[in-house]
């Protein structure tokens, strides 16, 4: 597992008093603020402007007058017009509002979604042709085609003309076509490059009506491009940030009648609409469709004026998230059981596995999940016959691009970024490219900046969580990856329940401290895995949310990552010290022989812990976790050097083996009968030794 570093900001009083007494904030929100670096009134204030003034002339980003001028041309004669989209929610929003809208116009216009798991992205030689017999002349991309040189040359070989609108990062060659609309050009004059795909998409809409209040067109279009923009993680920063802003205000009540009907489905009518509501509740069962290979559902639905057929699309699109959720939970529990097995798996700097048949749409989220629970980067094959498709994610401070790129000879092909890739390679390659791959960890990632780190805004006490305090931190929304949740530390909290979610795939904790009580929420962790047990003093790192159960609100936290708190963390190193100096011979006092000595019924203790909780024979866990269920559970008095004393008896007597992997103690259980003289120990008479003097 991995071990984030916990990174905490100062406050500086003066700073929050300032702006909690100009502004006319809550203290909360106000150190929030100053823990990001905003320390001034008249920072905060532009800051929190969403104004819709504020967004930049479209006619900044390079050509795209001449895209306004083929596009006004082909709608005045007529011409049939491509749009061609991608199957994420970025592309499937930015090609639902240009179809809106040329359809608008009165245009003769069509899209095309490449099937995700038999064309993969972008732009295709057979879609072109196909777009071609169609009757197609003008062929416009939204969210790629920005690195598509040869199938532009194609497309135009064959008498298409060519719009390009992307916010992909450009290479030094670009495509040939009519316009190329991308902010990220180095050319481009457009001050913000971070938009989304939907985002160049919708500032085209915006060119082509240059006469129009941008407000009237944020009014009928910002539902589904903050859709976009939130869904494909762009920063919540500058024009995204009103994009989102404004959109976030109109989905509540959007008239688009597809996007209606799913919040409806998802309950999402009901309650208020945030950033994190989009990106965790109705984006992924948008996204859903593009994985499993259906991504025109999702056009359709985002189309359609039809209630009934909105409705059938709707819980389509929720059974496809059924079913991407069992493909990608059953290749992540298989992935799980097979490191539980062979811990090497997951020893090194990088991971690298295979399987045969896994499901291509849902391998990327598998290896997300994975480099996010093992603090390392993660390259996930999907193999058919002879043949794989691959998927990586990495973490900050590791060019898993650069990983490949360095290895390019065993792959048949390649592409992506920093943290995230995609590649095919041949099964007799694997094993030397996961060899490879261990290699180039080792050799250019340094600890220091592999080493997962979570950065705090501040530490909170209890009484600070209240209701009207957590909803204060609105005035901060809307937020996402620039501008993230705020997060908060509270030492020192008791776990009072662990409750099991979702079939055991999450967890409910109630904590306390002070008089105060609060739920937490732990994603992720079932509570088979969960390391710690009732009455545990705790760390924990979260956001606060605000709780909407019928008709109730409270305070809720989402725990992002929890630790012994330092006094038990102490207590643990300080016996594991005391144990592993009497271990290796060194001297130990009587106090310390104490404190490691076991009675009879600490020993019976484990002997029945492990006998009870055993599965196939064996039984893994932390030392620290194992000791502390079995001092719960027998109140006997139990430490961490203790109890791998009693583990060392009860294997000197044939009991019990044991080896340590890691942080884990993994017991094999001998299946010894007959009775025991514990006084016959040898570990026994060593302790007794000492403490007799």
């Amino acid at each position: 597992m991995k071990k984030e570093k916990w990174i905490v900001a100062q406050q500086n009083k003066e700073n929050i008093a300032s702006l909690q007494q100009e502004l006319g904030i809550s203290h909360l929100a106000a150190a929030i603020l100053s823990a990001r670096g905003i320390v001034t009134p008249e920072d905060a204030l532009a800051f929190m402007d969403c104004d819709s003034a504020h967004l930049f002339d479209p006619f900044l980003i390079k050509d795209m007058d001449k895209a306004v001028s083929i596009l006004e041309k082909a709608i005045e004669e007529g011409e049939r017009i491509a749009v061609y989209g991608d199957y994420d929610v970025d592309g499937v929003t930015a090609t639902s509002i240009m179809i809106r809208y040329l359809r608008g116009r009165g245009a003769d216009c069509r899209y095309y979604i490449p099937d995700r798991l038999n064309e993969g992205y972008g732009l295709n030689e057979a879609a072109i042709s196909e777009l071609k017999e169609d009757g197609c002349t003008l062929l416009v991309t939204v969210d790629s085609g920005i690195t598509a040189v040869e199938e532009t040359d194609y497309a135009k070989a064959m008498g298409i003309k060519v719009i390009i609108t992307d916010h992909h990062e450009c290479k030094d060659e670009l495509p040939h076509a009519d316009a190329v609309v991308n902010p990220r050009r180095s050319d481009s004059e457009h001050p913000f490059r971070e938009l989304a795909g939907v985002g160049v998409a919708f500032k085209l809409i915006c060119a082509m009506e240059k006469g129009r209040p941008v407000k009237e067109l944020l009014d009928m279009y910002a539902d589904v491009v903050a859709l976009g923009t939130i869904a494909d993680v762009m920063p919540v920063l500058g024009e995204n940030r009103i994009i989102i802003s404004e959109g976030l205000k109109r989905l509540r009540h959007t008239d688009n009648i597809g996007i209606r009907t799913l919040m409806q489905k998802l309950g999402l009518d009901t309650k208020p609409i945030t950033a994190n509501s989009v990106s965790f509740v109705l984006a992924p069962r948008i996204n859903a469709a593009g994985r499993m290979g259906e991504a025109d559902c999702t056009a359709r639905l985002m189309l359609t004026g039809s209630g009934s057929e909105a409705m059938e699309l709707a819980e389509h699109l929720c059974d496809l998230n059924r079913q991407r959720q069992e493909a990608e939970n059953a290749i992540y529990e298989q992935i799980l059981g097979d490191i539980e097995r062979d811990p090497s798996l997951a020893s090194g700097k990088i991971m690298v596995l295979w399987g045969d048949g896994w499901h291509t749409g849902v391998i990327g989220i598998v290896s997300s999940r994975l480099a996010d629970r093992y603090g390392m980067p993660c390259v996930l094959v999907s193999m058919t016959g002879d043949c794989g498709k691959g998927s990586g994610r990495s973490i900050k401070g590791f060019n898993l691009y650069g990983a490949l790129s360095d290895n390019a000879d065993l792959l048949e092909r390649f592409g992506g970024h920093e943290l995230a890739v995609g590649l095919s390679v041949n099964r007799e390659n694997l094993e030397e490219l996961r060899s490879r791959l261990q290699e180039y960890a080792e050799r250019c990632a340094v600890d220091e900046e592999l080493e997962p780190c979570i950065n705090i805004d501040y530490a909170v006490e209890p009484n600070e969580l209240g209701l009207e305090a957590v909803k204060s931190l609105s005035v901060l929304e809307p937020f996402g990856m620039g501008n993230p949740m705020p997060l908060f530390i509270l030492r020192d909290a008791v776990i009072e329940e662990i409750t099991p979610i979702s079939h055991d795939r999450h967890i409910k904790l109630l904590f306390s401290k002070n008089g105060y009580r609060f739920y937490g929420f732990v994603f992720g962790m079932g509570a088979r895995s969960c390391p710690f047990v009732t009455g545990d003093e705790a760390d924990i790192v979260f956001s606060a949310e605000v709780n909407y159960f019928r008709g109730r609100e409270s305070v809720q936290l989402v725990v992002k990552d929890i630790k012994w708190s330092q006094a038990a963390e102490r207590c643990d190193e300080c016996s594991f010290d005391i144990y592993e100096r009497f271990v290796s011979g060194e001297k130990v006092d009587r106090e310390q022989a104490l404190f490691l000595c076991p009675c009879r019924d600490d020993l019976v203790a484990v002997f029945r812990h492990v006998k009870s909780n055993k599965q196939d024979g064996m039984l893994c866990g932390m030392p620290r976790t194992l000791y502390r269920k079995i001092k719960y559970e027998s109140k006997c008095c139990m430490n961490q050097g203790r109890f791998l004393v009693c583990m060392d008896i009860l294997k000197e007597f044939d009991i019990f083996d044991y080896q340590m992997m890691g942080d884990n103690i993994v017991i094999r259980d001998l299946d010894y009968k007959g009775k025991v003289d514990i006084n016959g120990s040898g570990i026994l008479k060593k302790l007794m030794e000492v403490i007799k003097g």
